[in-house]
């Protein structure tokens, strides 16, 4: 990390953490943050992620850019491929201020932001209007006063997904009242199928991938790989935030709202490793929560990850992190002249 980025990631820990997060997106809109210049690439880096070839498997997860503000300035970024969003069908404030708090001892976050963004057309116009390069993926909602959300989730896709790479059904975050309910296996199964009916409309085939939680049982977790597998899904994330407060303190620690950052690696790390299980890797997964380290990218592809995203650990370490964990993950593989799909799912039974 350079002097000026620590110094600039000091300067918003002393502001509301909302507030420093919409500050630094408007930095990146005006061009005031040193980027990598693009993705960190090489031949051991690329790999096919349901058909994308990302040139580097560490992406950007959902929620930092929600609305397609500077797709163009986190291309240059050095991640290999990005995800913006939740878009719902129709814009929304959110939930109530404050809804972002900071665990700095734990490098964690709790946020209970609730979808807020300007809604599937504005974001999809973005999406249509961005660079080409980097592959960009669209995490698609459901607004909080609907009552059909299988609906506003393939109204999205419709309206969005078009120009996105892949599209994510999010029927994980706990941050809309009763959105969870969605990953049981039935009610899974009706929602994926009106999406990919909608995918199926449009004039290319877009993959669909599933964002999941981390609280669900082992037996649920299998009856959504189940689910994915007859559904012919292109991909599991695994996973959104947390639930838990399991070994958290401090004065935030007890906000409502989906814990994030490094206390959610392992319990991440173990979902994704029982879903590479369960599949029998016939469904690329991409493994999210609590990576901050190059180790922590090395476990989750053990684990039987294809990618992995990062986001919390950025507010406490710059965009540099992506860069240095991508020409971290470059060098071990060189260093123990193993490739990416032989170290994909390589060590699932050290976490189960």
């Amino acid at each position: 990390m350079s002097v000026i980025e620590r110094l600039g990631l000091a300067a918003l820990h002393r502001l509301d953490p909302e507030r420093a997060h919409d500050l630094s997106i408007r930095a990146l809109e005006r061009g005031l943050v040193s980027l990598h210049g693009g993705p960190v690439t090489s031949d051991r880096l690329s790999v096919r992620l349901a058909g994308v070839v990302l040139p580097n498997p560490i992406g950007l997860a959902a929620g930092y850019d929600k609305n397609g503000r500077v797709i163009a300035p986190l291309m240059r970024s050095g991640f290999g491929f990005l995800e913006i969003g939740a878009a719902t069908p129709r814009a929304q404030p959110g939930n109530p201020k404050p809804r972002l708090f900071r665990l700095t001892e734990q490098q964690a976050i709790i946020n209970r932001f609730g979808f807020n963004n300007e809604g599937a057309a504005v974001v999809g116009r973005r999406l249509a209007d961005r660079p080409a390069g980097v592959p960009v993926g669209l995490n698609l909602g459901a607004n909080k006063d609907s009552e059909d959300r299988a609906e506003d989730f393939a109204q999205v896709l419709r309206v969005a997904g078009q120009s996105a790479d892949f599209v994510t059904v999010n029927v994980s975050s706990p941050n809309t009242e009763r959105l969870r309910d969605l990953q049981g296996a039935d009610a899974l199964a009706a929602l994926l199928d009106r999406v990919l009916r909608a995918r199926d409309a449009l004039p290319r085939r877009v993959p669909v991938f599933v964002k999941i939680a981390p609280d669900l049982t082992d037996a649920e977790i299998a009856q959504v790989a189940a689910v994915a597998l007859n559904a012919g899904l292109d991909g599991i994330i695994a996973t959104n935030t947390t639930l838990s407060r399991d070994g958290i303190t401090g004065p935030h620690a007890a906000q409502a709202g989906g814990l994030s950052g490094r206390p959610l690696f392992n319990r991440s790390t173990r979902v994704l490793a029982l879903l590479h299980r369960q599949t029998g890797g016939a469904i690329p997964l991409i493994g999210v929560g609590g990576i901050s380290a190059p180790e922590d990218v090395w476990q989750k592809l053990r684990a039987g990850a294809t990618a992995v995203q990062v986001y919390s650990a950025m507010i406490y370490q710059g965009l540099s992190l992506a860069p240095r964990l991508a020409r971290a993950l470059d060098q071990r593989l060189a260093d123990e002249r193993i490739t990416l799909p032989e170290l994909t799912g390589s060590g699932t039974g050290d976490w189960l």
